[in-house]
């Protein structure tokens, strides 16, 4: 999955040394063309002008001599031999020339013989050439000498040819074919190439370890905003944009923790207001002399102090105070189980391993106590179970109830909002009951989801693992 969609810094390495390699390929390939355009030209040169100093130093000696002086001065890329007339069409000329490449030379040495040939047949360019190659007169720069030559080049294959008379009618004739590299990678250049990248390669690790360590603090900083632990700064460095981003972060840090904490303070104070008049309304019922109407009017007066008590709460929850720690939820879970047990209440608890989560202890219990609550009071009992899977802690209370409507799966956690339509405090609370579990599982960055099954309604608060 990392090398479907890889991060930031793996992709400007990646992008790094494509580009190097792509330059540095144009620019082998550029190098090595002019590089083999002008060695040609400088075989070219010299080949012509050996061909001709051997001339005029032919003409000079004996006949009987001159073989011998023919074959000191063949190379392994270069023949010389002498033919009785000028050279005849260029294919033909050349099957003649490419068997004398091929033949060894036997320089005469009183210790031994030294053989130099061509290094194999497969060396040497094959015997069919373009069937336009043309023999021409070459250029007075290149051949230095006033005598007549013929000349003839094959770039393709790195063949040169030339022919000139000597002064007893025999003809000089010469080839010249030296293998081409195919390519210009040489291992020269691909040390070098190596040696350039593994230096880009350091550089650009050490540049997106700049630009990229800057984004995962502000990842992690997200992440922990999001899990309730507001008040941490973002540290403000990097580039100009990361420190724009940085410092935007910590400022919407800061405005959201102000909106939370005026929430707090206007449900306390709207709390606090409320309760001096439901006190004086509650001294005015005492006065009234009808039984049966003064019990209706307690109970409205009941009804509506629990439910602001509520709503303070509800606010108070959600403004996050407690530090967070780190336990083993498995523990955290059974011993919650165990005080219900006590208390009477059917409920059973399973885990499958130790879970080590960092979390609000008490806020965690909370939510989890609401949840067994329900399930006791709806569904029997409830069956308990902490397990992980996919990267997340998940705590699962099932009861043996009915279940709800698909529906309405959504609807009951709307805070205030209660299946029971009567609003009876007695048998179904105030509706917050479920609206604070959900917040307090996403105050800790998880989720909760309720599912019907035959046996009745299963929720699962469901917490990424650290």
């Amino acid at each position: 999955m990392k090398l479907r969609n890889p991060n930031l810094a793996a992709r400007f390495i990646g992008l790094m040394l494509l580009a190097l390699i792509v330059s540095q390929a144009l620019t082998l390939s550029i190098f090595w063309d002019e590089r083999a355009g002008a060695l040609r030209e400088v075989a070219k040169s010299d080949f012509l002008s050996r061909t001709s100093s051997l001339a005029s130093l032919l003409d000079r000696m004996p006949v009987d001599e001159r073989q011998m002086t023919l074959q000191v001065s063949s190379t392994a890329y270069e023949r010389f031999w002498l033919f009785p007339a000028s050279p005849s069409q260029p294919s033909e000329w050349w099957k003649f020339a490419r068997r004398h490449l091929l033949e060894p030379l036997s320089h005469g040495k009183p210790q031994g013989t030294l053989s130099i040939q061509f290094r194999s047949e497969d060396e040497v360019p094959p015997a069919t050439i373009d069937a336009t190659a043309a023999w021409s007169v070459p250029g007075e720069a290149l051949w230095p000498s006033t005598r007549t030559a013929r000349f003839i080049y094959l770039p393709q294959l790195n063949v040169m040819g030339v022919a000139t008379p000597l002064n007893n009618g025999t003809w000089l004739h010469a080839a010249y074919a030296k293998p081409v590299t195919d390519s210009p990678f040489s291992r020269r250049a691909l040390v070098s190439l190596g040696i350039t990248a593994l230096a880009l390669t350091l550089i650009a690790v050490l540049i997106a370890r700049g630009i990229s360590q800057p984004l995962r603090d502000l990842a992690l900083a997200a992440q922990r905003l999001g899990r309730g632990h507001s008040g941490t700064e973002l540290r403000e460095h990097g580039p100009e944009d990361i420190r724009r981003t940085a410092k935007a972060f910590n400022q919407m840090q800061r405005r959201i923790q102000r909106f939370v904490d005026d929430r707090t303070r206007m449900l306390a104070a709207v709390g606090h207001d409320l309760r001096t008049p439901l006190t004086s309304l509650r001294l005015r019922v005492e006065f009234i002399q009808d039984p049966e109407v003064q019990r209706k009017m307690l109970a409205t007066l009941d009804e509506i102090t629990a439910i602001t008590e509520a709503a303070i709460g509800y606010g108070r929850d959600n403004a996050v105070t407690e530090p967070t720690r780190t336990m083993d939820i498995g523990t955290l879970v059974e011993s919650l189980c165990e005080d219900l047990v006590t208390l009477g209440m059917a409920v059973s608890f399973s885990c499958n391993s130790k879970v080590i989560l960092e979390c609000r202890p008490d806020a965690l219990r909370r939510a989890i106590r609401n949840l067994i609550e329900n399930a006791v009071r709806y569904g029997e009992c409830a069956d308990v179970r902490v397990y992980s899977a996919d990267k997340h802690v998940h705590i699962s209370v099932a009861d043996r109830g009915n279940g709800i409507p698909d529906s309405e799966l959504e609807a009951v956690f709307t805070p205030f909002y209660r299946l029971e339509h009567s609003r009876n405090r007695n048998t179904g609370g105030v509706g917050l009951g479920l609206s604070i579990v959900r917040s307090i599982a996403r105050q800790h960055g998880g989720e909760i989801t309720l599912i019907n099954h035959n046996g009745g309604l299963e929720a699962i608060i469901s917490l990424p693992e650290n």
